[in-house]
């Protein structure tokens, strides 16, 4: 068969299973959650039975930790929310004066107001309160999916306490597979790991300054930055965005400027400076291979899909690269840190 149609088909195949697998993200995207979740955890219950715990004893109390770190996030989620939309329809007359300053400003440096007209309609700020109120039915909505998460986490887990007979049944007849996937829970629970400590050390970094900034509701904002930190290259931004314009509107612009700023060298230090020294190239994925999966796993999967990108393209390539000698090319394109030319 010549190769251009071996290419042809490989790609229109790849792009019906992406397809398929955005078609199905209800399912994909929860399932493959528990099971990092499990992941990350699975090291307490496996020391418990190794100090002389049943293993029913240890499995429960999995499952306990997971839910109780779900039922937490969820929690402080619920409260945070429920504070901002006591917070935020307050500064709707102070949106509308930014907005007309903002006008005149405009205008005075030769921009005509006509023309941001449409854009400028679509800001009613009179209308926060029920910006608010729809937030929080999304936020109550979520309530069905954290079920269907919890139902999920319940059989992961219950199914973790045979992973490992799981593996050694796939080393005896296929050792490449059984190592990739190895490396993958290996990695991904090195990358939770790091991602999780600093990304805390942020938060609370962020949520100090803020603090000291008296921008309104610092801990919502240090949580965000907290979760934000699992989306590679541009969680950062998402993370800055909401206190920032909550600071201009509290503040003014001075206060606007000194978030941006607080929060550019907190990050910088913590991520680009001391991250880097721990984690290295542990995960082995390079930057621009780190933002193309962030772009791919966002667009099949939605929000949970950027959260997931790095474990999802590990176990991608788990699967279909590091299973194959032939496929070892791919590694060079993808990884922190090409091989030398002649290595293995």
């Amino acid at each position: 068969m010549p190769r251009a149609l071996i290419l042809l088909i490989g790609g229109a195949s790849a792009v019906i299973l992406l397809a398929g697998m955005s078609i199905a993200s209800w399912l994909i995207g929860p399932l493959f959650l528990a099971m990092v979740m499990v992941i990350a955890l699975s090291p307490v219950p496996r020391w418990l039975r190794g100090h002389g715990v049943p293993s029913w004893a240890a499995t429960t109390l999995l499952i306990l930790l997971v839910y109780a770190l779900v039922a937490a996030l969820v929690l402080v989620l619920v409260v945070s929310v429920a504070q901002l939309a006591t917070v935020l329809p307050t500064y709707a007359a102070r949106a509308n004066d930014l907005l007309a300053s903002v006008t005149a400003f405009l205008s005075r440096h030769g921009i005509d107001p006509a023309r941001l007209r449409p854009a400028t309609d679509q800001l009613d700020f009179g209308k926060l309160a029920g910006y608010v109120e729809t937030l929080l039915g999304a936020v109550t909505s979520v309530g069905t999916g954290v079920l269907f998460l919890l139902s999920l986490l319940l059989f992961v887990s219950i199914e973790a306490t045979t992973a490992r007979k799981r593996q050694l049944a796939i080393a005896a007849d296929r050792p490449a597979l059984s190592a990739a996937l190895s490396s993958f829970v290996r990695n991904t629970r090195r990358y939770l790991l790091m991602t999780t400590l600093f990304g805390f050390i942020v938060a609370v970094l962020d949520t100090l300054g803020l603090v000291i900034l008296d921008v309104p509701l610092p801990v919502l904002w240090g949580l965000l930055s907290f979760m934000t930190n699992y989306i590679p290259n541009i969680g950062f931004i998402l993370g800055l965005v909401p206190p920032a314009l909550l600071a201009l509107l509290d503040g003014g612009w001075p206060r606007l400027i000194a978030v941006v700023v607080v929060y550019c060298v907190l990050n910088f230090v913590v991520q680009s400076v001391i991250q880097p020294r721990f984690v290295g190239g542990a995960v082995g994925l390079s930057t621009i291979a780190t933002f193309v999966s962030l772009v791919l796993w966002g667009w099949i999967l939605g929000p949970l899909g950027a959260i997931l990108a790095v474990p999802l393209t590990l176990l991608a390539k788990a699967l279909l690269v590091d299973v194959d000698p032939r496929a070892r090319w791919v590694d060079a394109l993808m990884g922190s840190h090409p091989p030398e030319p002649g290595d293995g």
